[in-house]
């Protein structure tokens, strides 16, 4: 699924964290991992919170010494960071990020870097990048956990990607409900009102005006009036158990 992006992790000091960005990397697709000089680097340890959908990219990743090496090859680099001040000017969020990228996946392959987990990114580290991106939190917890931030961006990315497999969405939409249709659940929501005594008798039509409006503001599916006919009906059936006739008008006793 995103197949053209690859994941950069910058000094990790710790194999676990590694590992768990490995497994968040599996959960959207991308299997490119590159490490730049990690400390203490352990693969098993790594692998121990990888989980075995993650273990695949631990055991390819990637590891250099230096920074300018892990991005030789990349058309785009993104650079992660929490700090927005001074000359870090024109950040991007992951969504914003994605949605420009998706453009240049189809020519080349794109890096996100992340820096170390106790104080991410340098000055120097951050300006080889084509561009910064920043996820937005509140002012006095920016600090993520690397996994955490590895998921969050890569989310932004599998969500947006053409052709991406998942698109939220309700159950399947019945059509609209025909005028015919809309009339007579009308008819049917009046009797029953006046059944249980909500409506007044003298001039049902004008206390019903509301619902008429109602009615014709809201896109009503054939589910939906079926699901109201069939309440009215039950209403209507308990009010005839308790001796209260709903009201019948002259149209309704011809």
């Amino acid at each position: 699924m995103l197949s053209n992006l690859a994941i950069v992790l910058v000094k990790t000091k710790f194999p676990e964290n590694v590992g768990s960005a490995a497994r968040a990397m599996a959960n959207m697709g991308a299997s490119e991992l590159v490490l730049v000089s990690p400390q203490s680097w352990d693969e098993d340890r790594a692998l121990a919170l990888a989980t075995p959908k993650g273990a695949p990219i631990v055991r390819t990743a990637r590891v250099v010494d230096n920074l300018e090496t892990a991005l030789a090859d990349y058309v785009k680099v993104y650079a992660t960071t929490a700090r927005t001040g001074g000359w870090r000017k024109g950040i991007q969020t992951p969504a914003q990020a994605a949605a420009e990228a998706h453009e240049f996946m189809g020519e080349g392959k794109i890096a996100v870097v992340f820096g170390p987990e106790d104080r991410g990114l340098t000055n120097e580290e951050v300006e080889i990048a084509s561009r910064l991106l920043t996820i937005p939190t509140v002012d006095d917890a920016s600090s993520l956990n690397l996994a955490q931030a590895v998921l969050v961006v890569l989310y932004q990315w599998f969500a947006s990607a053409p052709g991406a497999p998942f698109r939220p969405s309700g159950p399947p939409t019945s059509r609209l409900a025909t005028h015919s249709e809309q009339e007579s659940l009308f008819a049917t929501l009046q009797e029953t009102l006046l059944a249980i005594d909500f409506l007044k008798d003298d001039n049902p039509s004008y206390w019903m005006l509301p619902v008429r409006r109602f009615l014709a503001r809201i896109k009503l599916r054939k589910s939906e009036f079926n699901l109201l006919m069939g309440i009215c009906r039950q209403v209507r059936w308990m009010c005839s158990q308790r001796g209260l006739a709903p009201h019948r008008d002259e149209k309704d006793a011809e």
